[in-house]
């Protein structure tokens, strides 16, 4: 069987981020520049090897002053570690449509084992004839394992930032 490569088409796929603020609300933030791929045996996507790249500078939570602030070297380190680097490790269905995804996530050069869960949305093709799949990706990962560690005290003691990053990503990829 020969192997296919998809890649995702970043008009049609986004990645977003959610992060408790005050452990009383949740801030949503994105990232407007990545860059990824699958390869797989023939057009069947389970056991693909998926390749994602983000853009830690495209960040965007829609405050200016917040997004420099997470560029910075409290947060993410953007101008030493430009990128957060994920390859999977393994692409397995579940059940019906959901797929577990295992992968080794890098940010801010520390390499972790994540678990996430891909919801399988269906197989199109668009109007040119091109061959689409898209798949919503979601999970969480704690934020000090990857050395994002900076937070500070509520005057109840409480974080003001929470440690649990949920992700998601909803992700187009076309046949190449």
């Amino acid at each position: 069987m020969s192997q296919v490569t998809w890649n995702v088409d970043p008009l049609h796929s986004e990645v977003l981020f959610k992060v408790k603020h005050l452990v009383i609300s949740t801030v949503t933030g994105s990232f407007k520049s990545f860059t990824g791929k699958a390869v797989s045996d023939g057009d069947e996507l389970e056991d693909a090897v998926i390749d994602f790249t983000v853009d830690v500078n495209s960040v965007d939570t829609g405050q200016p002053g917040r997004d420099e602030h997470l560029k910075a070297a409290d947060f993410f380190e953007a101008e030493k570690y430009p990128q957060f680097h994920f390859v999977s490790t393994s692409f397995k269905k579940k059940k019906g449509d959901v797929y577990a995804l295992l992968g080794n996530l890098t940010i801010k050069g520390n390499t972790k084992p994540v678990a996430l869960e891909a919801e399988y949305g269906g197989t199109e093709k668009d109007l040119y004839g091109n061959t689409k799949v898209g798949f919503e990706v979601t999970g969480s990962i704690d934020r000090k394992e990857f050395g994002v560690t900076t937070n500070s005290f509520t005057e109840t003691g409480g974080l003001a930032l929470g440690e649990n990053i949920k992700i998601i990503a909803n992700i187009q990829l076309a046949r190449a």
